[in-house]
């Protein structure tokens, strides 16, 4: 058999594989990108239609291609993303291979050899930019299977679930942002809160990103990294505004503890709720004390914006929590696992993962020489996953790549 030859084969047709890809043509490497389905897969058919991109436009960029737009302080959608990914690939010349699933890689005699759905491929060098979002994770909780459950993945909008209310498990961005979704639906909502940071949508004249990369926060090495893995909770949905779940229960969201145990109909929550917001609250408030005080360090005009401060009273759910649901009783006829995601890299076997299947490397770089991770979360700083930060670390793996390949045989 005829086995295919590449130089570097990048695995992933996501805006990571697609930056890798240009970083290599601009050093005149070979190489190939292979995607399992479509260029930009997860943002057609792992987004719900309301969902509007967390970050403004005017920072939405990938290397010598910004992002076309009418709109610099608006958010925009996931299928303006699809298409701006697309046009990036068509625009770079990316040589991409759709509709091929790699299913298994392991080392070889001269580097790597990739087993595929359309045959095996050998490269000298290969780059995982498959991306953090690989496998929906859902607690393994005996839930009452007479209750429809949906991963936020696989939401779509209101009407496609259930009548009765929709109980939303987990307050990140996108669980926050569903709820809200949710209520402005007419749909009653409760959502089970747990651990999270967060942040202002805009504070003093500035976009919570502009804030960022004034202050270099962006640019933080992962090795000052703070202990929680919690993402910043922020939302682009209409308009963009700063979340506060107590805003939320105000406006009718009931919040209840992480879930923590069920039996059939009946949910059990812990009672962490006024601690989850608590948590919450310092992250916020520290980030407010870290602008004001660059304003007053580098003597910026921008107006002191007190109301920012301004915490609203603990709603009656945090002084009265309630312990547990009976979603028969309560009418819950749905619910929504926001509960994150997972790698799922099975098909990698290569000695590079740890017990809980994580790939162990420096900035991208493992300790198998010739096998590169691209667009991981805190890959190398905070800004590895963005869409405008990727690039740099594109651009160092590149280099090592291109290094490498100039050294004599």
């Amino acid at each position: 058999m005829t086995i295919e030859h590449i130089e570097t084969l990048i695995i992933g047709g996501g805006q990571a594989g697609l930056t890798m890809s240009h970083r290599l043509s601009q050093r005149g490497r070979p190489h190939l990108v292979v995607e399992r389905h479509r260029i930009a897969e997860r943002w057609r058919t792992e987004r719900w239609d309301g969902l509007r991109f967390q970050f403004p436009n005017w920072s939405v960029r990938l290397p010598d291609f910004p992002f076309p737009h009418d709109e610099p302080d608006g958010f925009t959608t996931s299928a303006a993303i699809v298409d701006f990914l697309t046009a990036y690939a068509a625009h770079i010349a990316a040589p991409v291979r759709s509709g091929v699933k790699v299913t298994a890689l392991r080392r070889a005699d001269s580097g790597f050899l990739a087993e595929t759905s359309q045959g095996p491929i050998a490269a000298d060098n290969v780059v995982v930019a498959t991306g953090p979002y690989q496998r929906s994770v859902i607690p393994d909780l005996p839930i009452d299977s007479g209750v429809f459950q949906v991963h936020a993945s696989r939401y779509r909008d209101p009407s496609q679930l259930p009548e009765g209310a929709v109980l939303v498990v987990g307050s990140g961005a996108s669980g926050s942002q569903i709820a809200e979704e949710l209520l402005r639906a007419g749909r009653r909502v409760y959502l089970s809160c747990g651990e999270h940071r967060r942040m202002p949508r805009r504070y003093r004249g500035h976009d919570l990103i502009r804030w960022l990369e004034m202050m270099r926060l962006d640019q933080t090495p992962v090795e000052k990294r703070g202990p929680s893995a919690a993402l910043p909770l922020i939302t682009g949905a209409y308009g963009g505004h700063t979340i506060d779940l107590r805003r939320f229960a105000a406006d009718g969201i009931t919040l209840v503890g992480r879930l923590k145990a069920a039996s059939g109909s009946v949910l059990h929550f812990a009672d962490d709720l006024a601690h989850s917001l608590a948590q919450g609250d310092a992250a916020y408030g520290g980030f407010l004390d870290l602008v004001d005080a660059y304003i007053a360090q580098e003597r910026l005009d921008a107006p002191a914006e007190p109301q920012a401060r301004v915490r609203l009273p603990d709603p009656a759910c945090v002084s009265t929590p309630i312990r547990s649901l009976d979603l028969r009783a309560d009418g819950i006829g749905t619910v929504l696992w926001s509960t994150g995601y997972g790698f799922d890299f099975s098909w990698l076997q290569v000695p590079v993962l740890n017990e809980r299947g994580e790939p162990r490397h420096r900035h991208g770089v493992t300790d198998v020489p010739g096998l590169y991770f691209l667009g991981l979360m805190w890959l190398s700083k905070m800004s590895s996953s963005f869409l405008s930060g990727v690039g740099d670390d594109a651009a160092r793996l590149a280099d090592h790549i291109a290094a490498d390949a100039r050294q004599p045989a």
